[in-house]
């Protein structure tokens, strides 16, 4: 049997494009259902956890949001949190009727926004039985703090340009995912431009680009309020110096978990994917997942 396959399944009227990793041996597998974060796409390095993983002994389903890499969905770019939401019980659903997967012992892993998106698919979909949610997204008011707001009047403006047109029918007002500090971009903290396009492969072309309306929405999206509703033991990997989703909150939020553990990493949002603190990570969340998905 293959390591990877190419697998979809629908959500809403798209086909969602996703790998599907299965782990040596034989008998019912635990799964982990994985996404990334804000703009990103599962070329950005969710292979390198998902290769883990396999060796540890977890299937994974690595999928792709709707208008986004190599999904269907339209207009390209856009960013619905609640699309993107359906789309993780979609994932959900479709793993549960995988061959060979034990449908007791389902797990979910996001990371940046799709850390937040984790909290919240737990909190509301039942029979999740673990949780890894790495330097999450927990409060959009904390986040938006953390930009220049100089260029959260800009990204406003041009949020609204977006929505406005929007309802005229005309394609979406597009903005950088990520740019360099001073420049009109989603992130554009020290360390999000080089940081971000770290996660690229070689000879792959990145569309650093999203609709600017989510601009707006990003504000009212405070998935941490959640983490008191999810019952299942969750994993918070959370940096401390994390300029995207500021570690103070999510800390605030993951002690009102009721399983809830926590590790913190000496790094920033986008180091933790690459390099040592890469393997301190994912080591971390093996050791969780091994006590609380595999043994379940």
């Amino acid at each position: 049997m293959a390591e990877r396959e190419d697998v979809y399944f629908t959500s809403g009227p798209d086909r969602i494009s996703a790998w599907l990793y299965r782990p040596a041996g034989s008998g019912p597998s635990p799964l982990l259902v994985m996404a990334h974060g804000l703009g990103a796409v599962r070329t950005m390095r969710l292979d390198a956890y998902a290769e883990r993983f396999r060796a540890a002994g977890y299937a994974c389903l690595v999928f792709d949001y709707r208008n986004f890499g190599d999904s269907e969905g339209e207009p390209r770019q856009l960013l619905d949190i609640g699309m993107q939401l359906a789309d993780w019980t979609a994932a959900v659903a479709y793993a549960r009727t995988i061959e060979g997967i034990d449908q007791s012992r389902i797990g979910l892993w996001g990371t940046s926004f799709g850390g937040g998106h984790v909290i919240t698919t737990a909190a509301r979909v039942p029979g999740i039985a673990a949780v890894v949610a790495q330097c999450p997204f927990t409060d959009g008011v904390a986040s938006v703090r953390a930009i220049n707001p100089v260029t959260v009047a800009r990204l406003t403006a041009l949020a609204l340009r977006d929505v406005v047109g929007a309802l005229s029918g005309r394609p979406p007002v597009l903005v950088p995912t990520v740019g360099k500090p001073g420049e009109v971009a989603v992130m554009t903290a020290p360390d999000a431009y080089d940081g971000y396009l770290e996660l690229v492969p070689e000879g792959v072309e990145l569309r650093n680009e999203i609709a600017a309306r989510i601009a707006l929405r990003v504000l009212t999206y405070r998935p941490g309020r959640l983490a008191a509703k999810v019952r299942c033991p969750i994993l918070f990997c959370v940096c401390e110096t994390d300029s995207v989703a500021p570690a103070g909150p999510t800390l605030r939020y993951a002690a009102k978990a009721p399983r809830g553990e926590v590790k913190v990493y000496p790094e920033g949002h986008f180091a933790i994917y690459v390099n040592d603190a890469f393997e301190r990570a994912v080591a971390d969340q093996i050791a969780f997942l091994d006590q609380h998905l595999k043994a379940c």
